[in-house]
């Protein structure tokens, strides 16, 4: 068995973690930390009574080397470089939930705050098996992406080649209201969310400059990246729709069943997708369309799963040696 700890696991992505290790066939949980401690796993999650009872720690980099080869950041961005710089420096692997990894050091500390880790930032994989399985496996410390960019950019990489980057391109994102976390604001309060859907931040959202680097990693081009994310009334579960101008006239599923055919966390639709299909799981749905040179694209994910943890555990399947689909949850919840 590998030991590993989650560090971070009052919230919702830090509880999601638990469940799927729990039944994981080659991981044990060896380590339970929030930045506060003391006490029963049980009083922070009831869930998990009967199931599992563990004494939550106050995170502490050097007890964690001691009893775990690998750690799962599920904390905020800025506490995540913190933890991390010291568990890789005591010879931990790390999958950081955070954004603390993700960017380039000049998009990060523009839209963060300075970065206190420089030495292992140019050292991370950026979490996305699809596009770096190999990089991921020889890794260290991988930078799990973020929700809206996971499900986002695996429509959008395959086909950018045939983008026409002349042209903005726009995504309209739709997130469930476990993605905004557990602790209530305004907006995720039940009289504000109930029986509405409203955008926020639009044009200027965090994981806007995360889409446009990625896409300017994968095809050496600038593309005009418009992004404007919503939230609705449903506890989790993430719908995008992408619009963009092609340099041809493709035929957009063919692209991506070919791209994918060997990606068991991918399912194409010739239909557009929906979000229930894929909650619970490590899914992406995804459909395309192409009418003229106008290019439609539809993709879901489970928020807090395929944007998050469960993602999370498929990169560090891949950085032990394992099979990536090893303990990834596949069915649904539904009804």
């Amino acid at each position: 068995m590998i030991n590993v700890a989650i560090i971070g696991a009052s919230g919702y992505t830090g509880l999601e973690l638990i469940k799927i290790l729990h039944n994981h066939p080659k991981f044990q949980i060896s380590y339970i930390a929030t930045s506060e401690g003391g006490e029963d796993l049980v009083a922070l999650h009831p869930s998990l009574h009967t199931i599992l009872t563990m004494e939550v720690s106050k995170a502490d980099a050097k007890e964690i080397a001691k009893v775990a080869d690998l750690a799962f950041l599920a904390l905020p961005h800025k506490a995540s470089m913190g933890f991390a710089k010291h568990l890789l420096k005591l010879g931990v692997k790390v999958v950081d939930l955070s954004a603390d990894y993700r960017l380039e050091l000049e998009t990060y500390e523009a839209h963060y705050c300075e970065h206190e880790d420089k030495e292992h930032l140019n050292e991370a994989v950026y979490g996305l098996p699809e596009f770096y399985k190999e990089q991921i496996k020889k890794s260290s410390l991988v930078a799990n992406p973020g929700c809206y960019p996971t499900a986002t950019l695996l429509a959008l990489l395959p086909l950018s080649p045939y983008i026409d980057e002349r042209f903005p391109i726009f995504i309209d994102a739709k997130s469930g209201v476990s993605g905004a976390g557990k602790k209530c604001t305004h907006n995720t309060h039940f009289v504000t969310i109930n029986e509405n859907i409203f955008a926020y931040n639009p044009l200027l959202h965090r994981h806007q400059p995360e889409i446009a680097e990625k896409l300017r990693h994968y095809n050496q081009k600038e593309y005009d990246i418009n992004f404007v994310p919503h939230l609705i009334p449903a506890t989790r579960g993430e719908l995008i729709d992408t619009y963009a101008l092609l340099k041809e006239e493709i035929d957009p599923l063919e692209v991506l069943r070919d791209f994918y055919r060997k990606s068991p966390f991918v399912r194409l639709f010739d239909k557009p997708v929906n979000i229930k299909s894929c909650a619970g799981t490590n899914f992406c749905d995804i459909f395309a369309k192409r009418v003229d040179k106008k290019l439609y694209l539809n993709s879901s994910v489970d928020n807090i799963l395929r944007g998050a943890s469960s993602q999370a555990v498929v990169n560090a399947n891949l950085m032990c040696g394992l099979d990536e689909e090893l303990g990834i949850p596949t069915i649904a919840y539904v009804p």
